[in-house]
């Protein structure tokens, strides 16, 4: 029965978005991938004009994708009935022009089990919590060890309350020359239930996508560095404090194209789908790329929505989405 539902939501699904654009190409890797996409696949085009389009997350309660512009200052939101809006304006920093912002705007979102979005805000420079029914955002942390942050990237939450992200210098104007860089490190952090911040690791140049495996003991963060582009695995308690890590896996090991190791979203079975060289790389939980979704330009990031089998991937000035046979993390019942 569940496989007849799926079959029969895919055939709405595509009826209703026949007018939208089929772009790019699926890559097999490996021949598991076809549990995961055939390369027949469709991508397609469903939303254009975007500066910089990143951090996408489905609003289950509404049934709608909201994304950001972190160029732009922008929150969009977008749905099959109402094509595409501007949901917020500023959606980080609200302030007067600020020329050592090189990204005004917030970047990753997360969606919270009551409703609310956890913000990466980029030009607030604060992981921030907001209220998409009132628009209202409060600073859960803005600084580590009394120093400003750069400009926090992603974010993800644990289901034991733990919530990690990465703050590189890329929404500053002179990235690590920056003249109101306070912090030497581009960290990547945890901010525990009691809302202390503690730093996860102070190695890497440029962390930057966050994920977490579906059992919560593995977070995976991307490196957007040319010297180092590889994937991370830090194993986890169940506190959520780190016991070791490891590299997941490496982006010079993949074929090239455009993009970096970058966003991330997870599948229910452990599949990790990530922005990478060439599009979008799908991971086994060990580590072996399997496939790549391929939209013609960088990919940014992705995640699931709809019935927990679209998958919606932000590629430079658009959105993108595909069908997959795998479930979104949090949508398995």
């Amino acid at each position: 029965m569940a496989a007849l539902a799926l079959c029969a939501s895919a055939l709405v699904l595509r009826a209703a978005a026949a007018e939208y654009e089929a772009i790019g190409k699926v890559t097999v890797f490996d021949p598991s991938f076809a549990a995961v996409a055939g390369a027949d696949a469709r991508i397609e085009k469903i939303a254009d004009g975007i500066s910089w389009a990143e951090g996408p997350v489905w609003m289950k309660n509404g049934g709608y994708l909201l994304f950001t512009d972190p160029k732009a200052n922008r929150l969009y939101r977008w749905s099959e009935q109402g094509g595409l809006s501007v949901f917020m304006e500023p959606a980080g920093y609200a302030g007067p022009p600020d020329a050592n912002l090189r990204e005004p705007g917030a970047n990753g979102l997360f969606l919270e089990p009551k409703g609310t979005i956890l913000l990466a805000d980029s030009g607030t420079r604060a992981l921030m919590r907001l209220d998409p029914q009132t628009k209202r955002k409060i600073v859960l942390a803005d600084r580590f060890d009394g120093k400003r942050f750069n400009s926090p990237n992603d974010v993800v939450r644990g289901a034991n309350g733990n919530v990690y992200f990465t703050d590189p210098p890329y929404g500053l104007t002179g990235i690590d020359n920056s003249p109101v860089r306070e912090l030497a490190i581009s960290g990547v952090y945890r901010m525990d239930p009691q809302g202390k911040v503690h730093l996860v690791d102070d190695s890497l140049k440029y962390p930057n996508g966050v994920a977490l495996s579906p059992d919560g003991r593995h977070l995976y963060v991307s490196n957007t560095d040319q010297a180092n582009p590889v994937w991370m695995d830090y194993a986890l308690d169940g506190r959520g404090e780190v016991t070791g890590k490891r590299v997941f896996a490496n982006a010079r090991d993949l074929p090239r194209g455009p993009g970096n190791p970058d966003g991330m979203c997870m599948a229910a079975d452990g599949t990790l789908f990530t922005s990478s060289p060439g599009g979008l790389t799908v991971f086994s939980p060990e580590g072996k790329a399997l496939g790549r979704f391929e939209t013609g330009t960088t990919v940014s990031n992705c995640t699931f929505g709809d019935d927990g089998h679209t998958l919606y991937m932000t590629s430079n000035t658009f959105i993108a989405r595909v069908r997959v046979g795998v479930t979104g993390l949090g949508y398995a019942r």
